[in-house]
């Protein structure tokens, strides 16, 4: 089902319709918007992306075509805020265009608010099945992430207490910010399972070293697999977040726990990402279409602000 939105400012006498997607449990609502005419408001965001109330997601994806690209991905958090970028997200919108004909192509380009992403698509019967993306260059300047300090300076390997516990943390930027969180050595994936992750997740995010704020990850190694819990800025914890894996790879390669290439283990499932030589990471992963629907017209008209035309 595609979304047809008229050139006048009736938002609500149309049924807006939407599709559900996730990339290993990393939930979307997709908005197809090729000719550009829906603004998603605050207001609209917070409704739909609702587990009660709404469709339920870590987000809303409004597909629109580019100048510059084949399609430009407009991201939003469940908490109403634009993003830069979202691994998983980009994936899901691929399978989107790709599943529905809107292009053959099998290699796309698609601007995001931290640039251009070039992504190919592994199909099988006319279905695509994984997606790679270039998530580009891992940024580590405190300036880039950003992060308060030395501009020039890098939080690589640095120790970090985060509610009375002890972590060893690298921050950087793989287009959004990222701050990667060790366990220690010895421990295991399942106490991994046991951190109270919003709490410490939210204390991280909101230190005043991340003005931006920062996405969160908890990390431990065991036999060359990473695993990962992630606290995402704008919607607490996610089951995946595809530029923390990106930004968990780095980091785990720079501080010798992994080689330059590995499986990521989250609640939701496994992604691969490799740090190739020439600086770029590709993140490889599965997207699926969950189901469609459509807004009603009251419940779009309850809205204090309603999605803007």
């Amino acid at each position: 089902m595609r979304l047809s939105l008229p050139t006048s400012r009736r938002a609500c006498e149309v049924r807006m319709r939407f599709s559900k997607y996730h990339g290993t449990g990393n939930d979307f609502v997709m908005v197809e918007d090729l000719e550009d005419g829906f603004r998603p408001s605050a207001a609209f965001v917070l409704a739909a992306c609702d587990r009660r109330t709404g469709v339920g997601a870590d987000g809303v994806i409004r597909i629109a075509r580019a100048d510059e690209a084949d399609f430009f991905m407009d991201y939003y958090n469940s908490s109403g805020e634009v993003a830069e970028m979202c691994g998983n997200g980009i994936r899901c919108l691929a399978k989107y265009v790709y599943d529905r004909g809107i292009t053959t192509a099998s290699e796309l380009d698609v601007m995001t608010r931290a640039g251009l992403r070039h992504l190919e698509i592994q199909a099988q019967d006319g279905v695509a099945t994984n997606v790679t993306v270039d998530m580009g260059h891992p940024a580590f300047e405190r300036k880039a992430i950003p992060m308060t300090g030395d501009p020039d300076g890098r939080f690589i390997g640095w120790p970090l207490d985060v509610v009375e516990r002890a972590f060893t943390a690298t921050a950087l930027s793989m287009g959004n910010p990222h701050c990667v969180l060790f366990l220690a050595q010895d421990e295991r994936p399942e106490t991994l399972n046991e951190l109270d992750v919003p709490r410490l997740g939210r204390s991280v995010e909101l230190r005043p070293d991340f003005p931006n704020r920062t996405n969160v990850e908890f990390v431990v190694v065991e036999d060359g697999r990473i695993h990962v819990r992630v606290w995402e800025r704008g919607s607490g914890e996610t089951m995946a977040c595809g530029t923390g894996a990106c930004a968990a790879l780095v980091a785990c390669s720079l501080s010798g726990r992994t080689g330059r290439a590995a499986e990521l283990q989250f609640p939701g499932g496994i992604l691969w990402v490799e740090w190739r030589d020439d600086d770029r990471v590709y993140l490889t992963g599965p997207a699926v279409c969950v189901f469609e629907g459509e807004f009603d017209d009251a419940w779009l008209s309850s809205l204090q602000e309603g999605a803007h035309l």
